[in-house]
């Protein structure tokens, strides 16, 4: 395994000079291509300060050199082991320890390690939060419709999978900022950015000016918690879902109220409440007691949360982290929907396949309970194509972050990498497709380790 490993390694370094090469190819093949000229293009500057300026940055990116001398300049600067230059950009000797240098930025005029230290950890978070959520429901939601093939569940399941993975995640962000970050609807997000100006000011966590009001929101919401789960544990399933049912019927009433008064009208005072007890009765009726206690336990927190707020007599400073929170709300939801909706068909069919298997009726036939059978058995040799689709999992952070940052203008790296490309910022698009290459391959060396971790018969010996 350890030379397999040192084996695939040594064999990235190709892949990535090829990347990057086909990248750099490109640029400089476009229209206009890189050139100092094309960098002061646009700005009202007199002749001779537009030559000096061009021949600054012919002197610092080495831009009046042929494309090979500048890919090979670029290669060597971000080696850590290679020639070394003096001041006047001229070879001075060769170093084993001169360290990486990304370059500096065209557009920023900054070292594109600086602007990297700052987008990287916006983009990580934003991920660290959607792909939990997405693999927890997809594994929930795609083992229990496997097990359940052509019952209510999966065909309803099924549907909602399907839509939800038609929905562009263009179209989907554009409408969570029309409905719930609009003046004309509900006003529940902010529309941008990651934090308020004023909050970068305030304590960390949340503040209370009353201690009654902290106990009150521990007690409230602890209260609503308890009798949520409880009435999803109860066995009288028509009780369950019409209490169930009203409860979210009260919330989508005051979902209207909340909404301007010019644009409540009889169809959303009928329609949302409707279709919100409609939800929440069949998710009460449902079987599936780890789904169904997800969410009684996600409506016991809300009503918990709202009750408290209500009740609450004093002011409160939501700090930094809620604020966070609040405005990673819709970007996360934005970037987790659509990855859950196929990760739970895949795993449905992946499950769905073990389960007709003659290894799982073996087991069955010795005696085995379901349980036993699902879990040690098929789930684990489940596992396989889902470890394919993780693969892509690393450069996909990368991917699809670049729309949601875009729309939600979070200054993250993947709308750094939307404007380097659109000013033709050499150095950063360089510098991202290095950083993304290394991504995919490190993911694919990942799955395959995974592989070998999830079957026994997988050896690379």
């Amino acid at each position: 395994m350890l030379t397999y490993l040192l084996r695939r390694l040594l064999l990235m370094l190709p892949t990535l000079l090829g990347i990057t090469l086909v990248v750099f190819v490109v640029m400089a093949a476009s229209p206009g291509g890189i050139s100092a000229q094309s960098l002061v293009e646009g700005q009202n500057l007199d002749p001779e300060a537009k030559k000096e300026i061009e021949a600054y940055y012919n002197r610092l990116y080495g831009l009046d050199d042929p494309p090979y001398l500048q890919y090979l300049r670029w290669l060597n600067n971000v080696s850590p082991i290679g020639f070394t230059f003096d001041e006047e950009n001229r070879m001075s000797g060769f170093s084993f320890t001169k360290g990486s240098d990304l370059g500096r930025s065209f557009r920023y005029g900054r070292p594109v390690t600086e602007l990297l230290s700052e987008r990287v950890p916006i983009t990580i978070l934003l991920n660290v939060l959607s792909i939990p959520i997405v693999y927890l429901l997809a594994l929930l939601v795609g083992v229990r419709a496997a097990v359940e093939r052509g019952r209510s569940f999966d065909v309803s399941s099924g549907m909602i999978m399907l839509a939800l993975w038609s929905v562009p995640t263009m179209l989907a962000g554009v409408l969570m900022i029309g409905f719930f970050a609009n003046e004309q609807y509900w006003r529940w997000f902010p529309t941008a950015g990651l934090s308020d100006r004023q909050v970068l000011d305030q304590v960390f966590m949340p503040h209370w000016s009353s201690l009654w009001d902290i106990a009150l929101l521990f007690m409230v919401v602890m209260l609503a918690i308890s009798l949520f789960l409880a009435l999803g544990r109860l066995a009288l399933r028509p009780f369950r879902e019409i209490i169930f049912g009203l409860v979210w019927a009260l919330l989508g009433t005051a979902m209207v109220y909340q909404l301007p008064e010019a644009q409540r009208s009889l169809s959303l005072w009928i329609g949302i409440p409707a279709i919100f007890a409609l939800l929440a009765a069949w998710l009460a009726s449902s079987d599936y007691r780890l789904l169904r206690q997800l969410g009684f336990l996600t409506t016991g927190l809300l009503v918990g949360l709202l009750l408290a707020v209500y009740w609450m007599q004093g002011n409160w400073v939501r700090g930094f982290l809620l604020d966070r929170l609040w405005h990673l709300a819709l970007p996360v939801i934005c970037l987790a929907y659509g990855g859950f909706a196929g990760l739970a068909k895949l795993t449905r069919t992946a499950v769905l396949e073990n389960l007709l298997s003659d290894y799982a009726r073996t087991a069955r036939a010795k005696g085995l309970a379901e349980a036993v059978v699902l879990w040690r058995h098929v789930f684990r040799n489940s596992l396989l194509p889902l470890i394919t689709v993780a693969a892509s999992l690393l450069p996909s952070l990368l991917a699809g972050s670049i729309i949601v940052e875009s729309i939600f203008s979070i200054e993250g790296m993947g709308k750094l990498a939307v404007e380097a490309v659109q000013t033709r910022d050499r150095e950063l698009v360089l510098s991202i497709t290095l950083i993304g290459g290394c991504l995919t391959l490190l993911g694919y060396l990942l799955a395959d380790i995974l592989y070998a971790l999830a079957d026994p018969r997988v050896s690379y010996e």
